[in-house]
């Protein structure tokens, strides 16, 4: 899974909360008259379907969950724990659509109650994604300093020699006496004060 105690913890809760969310679906489903396996009840066939989906996302977020998805890929630790950082988010992505869909399709038919298991579920999803948006930025530093000599990193291989140019601005006087800078608002006021002297 992962090597870092923060990440490794919030993953171990998220566990936690996945297998709740199973129990959470699959009561609501037999309330409803239907099984918690995905077979065909007596339940409203709408409901019983988005239920059974939410059901088997929570299966499957269990099963990626038990153990290193990635564990193959990538050079590097910080390169294996980015790559199942994405796919974890990409999940919860999933996860989040399923929940959103089951609530907005109970409320549209009056379950109020699987509306707010579904609501209670998404939520949770929702700050997993979160932590994980926050996570990501900082695996792939680690990524980087892994992998990218640090002669390379911050772009100091790439770096090109630039010029800076000095902008020089003329200050004129004009006829009320104010003093403009810039050359596109510059007037030539000595021809101005010459015709108003004469």
């Amino acid at each position: 899974m992962t090597n870092r105690p923060p990440y490794k913890k919030r993953l171990q809760q998220h566990l936690s909360e996945t297998k709740k969310h199973g129990r959470m679906v699959g009561r609501r489903i037999k309330e409803l008259g239907g099984s918690a396996e995905v077979v065909p009840g007596p339940a409203p066939d709408a409901i019983k379907g988005a239920a059974e989906a939410g059901l088997s996302a929570a299966h499957r977020a269990v099963a990626l969950a038990k153990g290193p998805l990635h564990a193959v890929r990538g050079t590097s630790d910080p390169e294996k724990m980015l790559k199942n950082a994405k796919t974890e988010y990409s999940e919860e992505a999933e996860e989040i659509a399923n929940y959103t869909s089951i609530e907005s399709l109970a409320k549209s038919v009056g379950d109020k109650e699987t509306a707010r298991v579904a609501r209670e579920i998404r939520r949770e999803e929702e700050r997993m994604r979160q932590y994980l948006e926050r996570l990501i930025p900082q695996l792939t530093d680690q990524v980087a300093k892994a992998e990218i000599p640090r002669a390379l990193r911050n772009g100091a291989g790439t770096r090109r020699r630039t010029t800076t140019r000095r902008r020089t601005t003329a200050r004129s006087t004009t006829a009320r006496g104010t003093t403009r800078r810039g050359s596109t608002r510059r007037r030539t006021t000595t021809s101005a004060r010459s015709r108003s002297s004469s």
